[in-house]
């Protein structure tokens, strides 16, 4: 009498059946950190060419300076004048009698805010000066004034 493969085993219990079912992979615990290296790095080539495109708006033609860059931590407050003397809360024109009470409205630290004043290089001086002494007056002691780095020629 000659006997099968399949009674052999005990109809798939037991034998070669069951140990390829005994053999199940486990799950993958693991995290894989290739796809989340390149999500991150498309991110920040998007951020890289994003981040000048969200400067201020105000179109300004600042004089060239020798100065070094500054290290900034926070976004400061921003207020521009252009060629023909109107000044710029951020993007917002506002008359030179509202900038303190604006000032204070949007100041997040108080009088210890980071204030940046950009002029462009046609603009008054005295135009210049008078919003920088309201806003010292005011009782804000970080202003500073914005210009760009010189480029040799």
């Amino acid at each position: 009498m000659g006997m099968s493969a399949a009674g052999a085993g005990g109809s798939g219990r037991g034998g070669r059946g069951h140990r390829r079912r005994g053999r199940h992979h486990a799950l993958m615990s693991e995290i894989n950190v290739t796809p989340m290296v390149d999500v991150m790095l498309v991110l920040l080539i998007i951020f890289m060419v994003a981040a000048p495109l969200l400067t201020v708006g105000v179109p300004i033609d600042l004089p060239d300076t020798q100065a070094k860059a500054m290290n900034v931590d926070t976004q400061p407050i921003t207020v521009s004048i252009d060629a023909t003397g109107k000044i710029f809360l951020q993007e917002t024109e506002i008359p030179i009698e509202e900038l303190v009470a604006k000032l204070q409205a949007i100041s997040k630290t108080g009088y210890d805010e980071r204030i940046f004043i950009r002029g462009d290089k046609s603009t008054d001086y005295g135009t210049a000066m008078k919003v920088m002494a309201r806003i010292s007056a005011a009782g804000y002691k970080n202003i500073g004034l914005v210009s760009l780095q010189e480029q040799d020629q």
